[in-house]
């Protein structure tokens, strides 16, 4: 076993420490490529969670509105933010919640279903938004947003 498999922690402290004293032909170099394209994938795969669960929210204000509450807003802004915050560190993702957009909204079709007991015939077949709106703050699907929209928690 080679210290990357009995203790990773250990294994990243050595890594960092060998990379700052220059001692590059010590360093486990394919574990450490492999955790760094491990990075890239880690963002990619936070941006497609944060998508599905902010499309399903997303339906649900749109097609429940009767229903609204603070819970469905502060989990919609809390889901932008993270994807905001991820493409802030990584602009090379910019384009990549459009990308990924309606396989997002596909994965988050039978969450909506489920989580707000409508029938999948209620919602439509293709995004009623896209993805640029979905992760404008300023976007709320089903007209504008007041506080009579609100039931309280």
């Amino acid at each position: 076993m080679t210290p990357y498999e009995t203790d990773y922690a250990q294994w990243c402290a050595e890594q960092g420490a060998l990379l700052r004293e220059g001692r590059l032909s010590d360093l486990d170099r394919e574990n450490l490529a492999e955790e760094i394209e491990s990075l890239g994938r880690s963002d990619r795969r936070e941006i497609r969670s944060r998508m599905r669960v902010l499309i399903a929210h997303l339906l649900k204000w749109e097609f429940q509105p009767g229903h609204r509450c603070h819970s469905w807003q502060s989990s919609i802004s809390e889901q932008r933010v993270w994807v905001e915050g991820i493409l802030k560190d990584s602009p090379s993702l910019r384009r990549y919640p459009a990308q990924i957009f309606d396989q997002s909204y596909k994965d988050a079709l039978p969450i909506a279903i489920q989580e707000t007991g409508l029938r999948k015939s209620q919602f439509p077949s293709e995004p009623p938004f896209n993805a640029k709106q979905a992760l404008d703050g300023r976007f709320w699907p089903g007209g504008p947003l007041s506080m009579d929209d609100f039931l309280r928690d």
